[in-house]
């Protein structure tokens, strides 16, 4: 296979020291994780401890300055793992970035600190029950007072680190007659009167991560939780924007990490499982296969890989983004259900790895925007969009 050369020796340092990390406190602790629908708030602070969150930040912030591959790092682990449960990634690269492109600098000095140290736990609460990649469709309100602040009323759902989030930027219309114009985000902290955590919901898959509705019960946002101050007043929607490159390709690195993860514990199953006094590996159509699999995983990585370069380069543009979130997560299904079927009914077995990757897989083609939305804005891109 191709040399990957995107990581240098530090990186690769840093890929070790974060999987002994996985082996030592998540590893033995993710099935019971899995079970209770959520994972112990300890093990934030012992990432916390270890640097091993928001990483990319810079040093006066709690972060380490490294560049994103660092990150990406990180979530190659966490898939070659199975450990699907740990929302590292949505509250480093995607929470922090936004305090950081975007916010105040007493919200950064307040916020990033904590959350680099793994004191507070951050969640995006932008899906509603009837907005999910229709980022317009938000009826979440967020009306100015007199006294500044903001009256908070609507409801979120299907948000990742929502249970255990002790701060959550609110997606919300500050001007709903201006349609996306009028879209703002507000800093929401726990405790906060009227804001109140839902039950954790039961999914197909991700069992371990904490995904929970979240409700606004006229919560009094003070003027200084408008994320970015009165500059950034009804611009929420341009920020979200410019960062959902990132945030898809990012859902893309997983997809491919997670893919060929399954291919490796097929690998290893198929040599060792016996079937007409053979093993399974001997037979034409299981090498064959897996070979089909390893060639469309490395072309996918090649991809992926490149996009990560455009990413260092601040190049990364939307339209391609959404070809690698697409692609990848369609392959990632597609190499699931292939191993699956190569590990017979053991394939449908919760204690082997591949059952559960299965059931994991299937919600990358849905969250970060549908692939069909993916697909549009594609053809946009090329002008083919319906105007």
């Amino acid at each position: 296979m191709i040399e990957r050369t995107l990581f240098d020796a530090d990186h690769e340092a840093f890929r070790d020291a974060f999987r002994r990390f996985c082996d030592k406190e998540i590893a033995p602790h993710h099935d019971a994780w899995e079970e209770q629908g959520y994972v112990a708030r300890d093990v934030w602070r012992k990432a916390g401890d270890n640097g091993y969150l928001c990483m990319t930040l810079p040093q006066a912030y709690g972060g380490s300055e490294g560049d994103k591959l660092y990150s990406v790092v990180q979530m190659e682990e966490l898939a070659r793992g199975g450990f699907s449960g740990i929302g590292f990634g949505l509250h480093s690269e995607i929470v922090a970035p936004y305090l950081l492109h975007y916010g105040s600098e007493a919200q950064k000095q307040h916020y990033l600190p904590k959350l680099a140290s793994g004191e507070m736990v951050g969640a995006i609460a932008m899906s509603e029950p009837a907005a999910g990649s229709d980022l317009q469709g938000v009826k979440t309100t967020a009306l100015r007072q007199p006294d500044g602040s903001f009256l908070l009323n609507g409801s979120k759902t299907f948000i990742t680190n929502g249970w255990h989030a002790d701060l959550v930027i609110v997606v919300a219309k500050t001007q709903p007659d201006a349609g996306a114009k009028g879209t703002s985000l507000l800093l929401v902290e726990r405790g906060m009167a009227g804001f109140e955590k839902g039950k954790r919901l039961k999914k197909l898959g991700l069992k371990a991560q904490d995904t929970s509705e979240l409700f606004f019960d006229n919560v009094r946002v003070p003027a200084e939780n408008l994320l970015g101050g009165e500059t950034m007043l009804n611009k929420g929607f341009i920020c979200l924007m410019e960062q959902l490159p990132w945030e898809r390709l990012q859902i893309a690195v997983t997809a491919v990490a997670a893919a060929q993860a399954a291919i490796d514990w097929t690998l290893q199953y198929v040599k060792e499982r016996k079937v007409f006094g053979q093993a399974v590996a001997a037979f034409q159509n299981t090498r064959y296969k897996l070979a089909e699999l390893q060639t469309e995983v490395q072309v996918a990585r090649v991809f992926v890989d490149k996009c990560l370069e455009l990413v260092l380069q601040d190049k990364l543009d939307t339209a391609t983004a959404s070809m690698a979130k697409y692609w990848t997560s369609d392959l990632q299904c597609k190499v699931m259900d292939e191993c699956v079927q190569l590990h017979g009914g053991y394939g449908y077995m919760w204690e082997y790895p591949i059952t559960r990757a299965y059931a994991d897989a299937r919600v990358q083609r849905i969250y970060g925007g549908t692939n069909e939305i993916m697909k549009e804005v594609i053809t946009r891109s090329m002008g083919l969009g319906v105007r």
